[in-house]
């Protein structure tokens, strides 16, 4: 098994004291349902009023990551809606664990325990039951890799919201100040591969190739002791770095690579707008970076890469329910409908229409 593999499953004490963090921060949130998101009343005098409620039941099915379980069961749980768990094999019993925690929660409040519930099956057929269990399940919402996800999407007959497929770029333009994209790029390719807000892609403005491109070799490579990032190089790239330990000629197919490892595809770019054709063809619609000091080329980014998240000098790895003040998440919405980017508690709701009147006819 991968060290990427054993830190995705790994639950150490920091991780679990996280996790209850993460329960207590959307416990603590405003409650969503019975939100009135508009009122208004007709010259008829009907009184119209579009009111925030429960999706109902939400099937999560997701891989090798535990805290998963409590994060989804916490938000479905505050959301008014009933979650149907099914983890992955390795990370089954750690689910298991959590479930039975969560549940004896629910019974000490006098709440139904199968509020939230674990599916004992972790085989294919059990997830292929939750993608056609019609008239049971309201949404299903695969965490995973790209497999996973496909399989979902192609195969499901209940609703589904695409998540987490992350070929997040960081592109440094021609008046990037240096240090800070070495920061930003670090910290998104590095501070934690595995995740799907992990850069994948580094893009670099032609003007500075040269004097970046060795500055990026010195801090991903040479200057890392362990943990060594491997370069995947476009031709101009690899005419700069080639020569190098841990460069190569990037493949066919590695800059629509996913690689939740200390990987990282490279191409230089003419400019702003080329970076933006790259992230348009390559992009899964995840989060993508400008490192910048033109304001007009950071305006022209953020209106045109048509991503869940688009940021300006900060990294992607802030592309999470925390970060973004939600408590967690149900995961990242790289789709349009019903939700994009990070899913907390009001992307687990829909609404409805109460429409109060006096004997009103039409």
């Amino acid at each position: 098994m991968s060290d990427v593999m054993i830190d995705r499953l790994m639950l150490s004490e920091e991780r679990i004291r996280a996790m209850a963090k993460g329960v207590r921060d959307v416990a603590a949130l405003p409650d969503p349902v019975g939100e009135v998101i508009e009122s208004f009343t007709r010259p008829d005098g009907l009184k119209i009023s579009k009111v925030r409620v429960p999706l109902g039941v939400i099937a999560i099915i997701y891989e090798s990551r535990p805290n998963v379980t409590s994060d989804a069961a916490a938000l479905c749980l505050k959301s008014g809606n009933v979650c149907v768990l099914r983890a992955g094999k390795e990370a089954h019993a750690s689910a298991s664990a959590i479930v039975q925690a969560m549940k004896a929660g629910l019974e000490d409040v006098g709440l139904n325990p199968d509020l939230i519930n674990l599916i004992e099956d972790t085989s294919r057929e059990s997830a292929n039951e939750l993608m056609t269990a019609t008239g049971y399940v309201d949404l299903l919402i695969p965490r995973g890799g790209a497999g996973l996800i496909k399989a979902c999407v192609d195969n499901a007959k209940v609703p589904v919201i695409q998540t987490g497929t992350g070929i997040c770029h960081v592109y440094a333009d021609d008046s990037a100040d240096f240090d800070m994209a070495l920061k930003i790029i670090e910290n998104a390719k590095c501070s934690r591969p595995s995740v799907c807000n992990a850069m994948e892609v580094c893009l670099v403005h032609a003007g500075i190739a040269g004097q970046f491109l060795p500055l990026l070799y010195k801090r991903l490579v040479a200057d890392r002791a362990e943990h060594k990032v491997t370069l995947k190089l476009d031709e101009r790239s690899y005419n700069i770095l080639g020569s190098l330990p841990y460069c190569e000629m990037a493949g066919d197919s590695d800059f629509d690579t996913e690689f939740l490892d200390y990987k990282m595809a490279v191409a230089v770019v003419d400019d702003v707008n080329g970076a933006i054709a790259h992230i348009s063809a390559h992009s899964t619609g995840h989060s993508d970076c400008i490192v910048t000091k033109n304001s007009r080329n950071a305006a022209l980014f953020t209106r045109l890469v048509d991503s869940a998240a688009v940021y300006v000098n900060a990294s992607t790895r802030f592309t999470d329910g925390g970060e973004f003040g939600l408590g967690c998440e149900m995961g990242i919405s790289t789709q349009k409908l019903h939700a994009r980017g990070p899913m907390g508690l009001k992307e687990l709701t829909t609404y409805k229409y109460i429409v109060s009147g006096n004997g009103n006819i039409r």
